[in-house]
């Protein structure tokens, strides 16, 4: 019995599936023992070889299908060869060749043509304000007023006066015909007669004082109403109605002009004589035609849209920058330029010549250098290194590296390798230098 218990204690096994072909429940009689022993063994291959079947069935991937070693594997499939990239669309032009002028660019500040600090000729406390701050003003317009009444006052005192004065000088002048009369019947001395005609030439001069003074008085009653000395615009107001005007010293306000503006460089020392040599008749020709042309462009506008020109060079250089002042004119109509205000200006600095130039947004710049993609007949490309010049407009000149056939590509460049294969598509760019 000790067997049939050990044989029981291996891996469960279902023994009603199985088929004995001797009664399980034989007697226990010593003859009987060896068949039971049979069965038992029977029993633990049995138990053996199911239990090895479920462990097998545990090590396959769940989901997947078992295979057998008998499975063949399927041959490994040849490598194929990598497929070129197909070629890059791009937009390309060709250099153009113009007809330009150099022009050296600058920094340049405005300044008013006329500029005036506006103080009171007389003192007084301010009354009046005529204006308003900012505002656009023609010569002759009232800006303030001062207290007129002790004014007033004085012109009628030097009236009064100028009256008594020509009483006098009236007297002066009918006792001198008499004295005239007396002296020829020998009524008075001549020193009478010398004193009289003396007071006439007093009584005269009192009046030419008297007249002064009145003329003084009418004066400082005009300085009480401040006027506008020229056109321009005007600041802001810099005292208010009720407070002391000291005269010549309290600034009211300003005014500045506005049409024409000046424009100041400071230009260097080989572009003076450059300038110098082109004006070598006059900054104006004899048709009264600039012989140098400026532009100006403003911050936030592109390329130079204002045209003057030049009209004054400083004949002094200043030795601590090694530069000359250059002054330009520009018309102002729409006041776009203010006083202090910064701008770009260039000025023509040569004769028309010929040019080859391409479009700005073709440029590639890499440490300091400049390169632009050519795109050959073949659809490979060339990346070329060249030296650019000045800029027209929205192109820069090519002063080597590149000749009038190369097809330049202005789109797509950031798509671009060395060795890449290009499909070009020819355009014109329009030129707007």
């Amino acid at each position: 019995m000790p067997g049939l218990v050990t044989a029981y204690r291996l891996p469960p096994v279902t023994l009603r599936h199985v088929h004995f072909p001797f009664d399980p429940r034989p007697s226990l009689s010593p003859r009987s023992l060896f068949p039971c022993r049979g069965a038992a063994l029977l029993t633990c291959l049995l138990s053996l070889l199911l239990a090895g079947c479920d462990q097998a069935k545990q090590a396959q991937t769940p989901g997947a299908p078992a295979t057998t070693a008998a499975t063949p594997k399927p041959p490994a499939s040849a490598p194929t060869a990598p497929t070129a990239p197909p070629p890059v669309p791009v937009k390309t032009t060709l250099p153009q060749t113009r007809q330009v002028l150099d022009w050296d660019e600058y920094t340049g500040r405005a300044e008013a043509m006329e500029s005036v600090e506006i103080r009171a000729r007389v003192s007084g406390y301010l009354e009046q304000v005529g204006f308003v701050d900012g505002a656009k003003i023609k010569k002759g317009d009232l800006l303030f007023v001062i207290d007129q009444r002790g004014y007033l006052t004085e012109l009628k005192h030097a009236e009064a006066e100028l009256q008594r004065t020509r009483s006098k000088l009236e007297l002066a002048e009918n006792d001198l015909k008499r004295a005239e009369r007396l002296r020829q019947s020998k009524a008075i001395s001549d020193e009478e007669y010398d004193s009289r005609s003396k007071g006439l030439a007093e009584s005269t001069a009192t009046l030419h004082s008297a007249e002064t003074a009145v003329e003084m008085a009418r004066l400082n009653l005009d300085f009480t109403q401040v006027r506008s000395p020229i056109d321009g615009r005007i600041g802001r107001e810099l005292i208010t109605v009720g407070n002391l005007v000291n005269a010549d010293q309290t600034l009211l306000t300003t005014i500045v002009s506005t049409d024409p503006m000046y424009v100041y460089v400071d230009a260097d020392e080989r572009s003076i004589l450059k300038y110098r040599r082109l004006t070598a008749g006059g900054l104006r020709g004899q048709n009264g035609k600039a012989n140098i042309v400026a532009q100006l462009g403003l911050i936030d506008e592109t390329g130079y849209p204002h045209t003057g020109y030049i009209d004054y060079v400083d004949p002094r250089m200043d030795a601590a920058t090694g530069t000359l002042r250059v002054r330009a004119v520009f018309p102002n109509p729409k006041e776009l330029l203010s006083p202090g205000l910064f701008a770009r200006i260039r000025i023509h600095g040569g004769s028309p010549h010929p040019a080859l130039l391409i479009p700005g947004r073709a440029l590639v710049t890499d440490q300091d250098q400049n390169y632009v993609w050519v795109a050959k007949a073949d659809g490979s490309l060339d990346y070329r290194k060249i030296k650019v010049g000045k800029l027209f407009g929205s192109f820069r000149t090519v002063e080597q590296g590149l000749n009038k056939n190369d097809a330049v590509v202005v789109d797509g460049i950031a798509k671009l390798r060395p060795g890449a294969k290009v499909k070009p598509e020819p355009i014109t760019v329009p030129f707007d230098g």
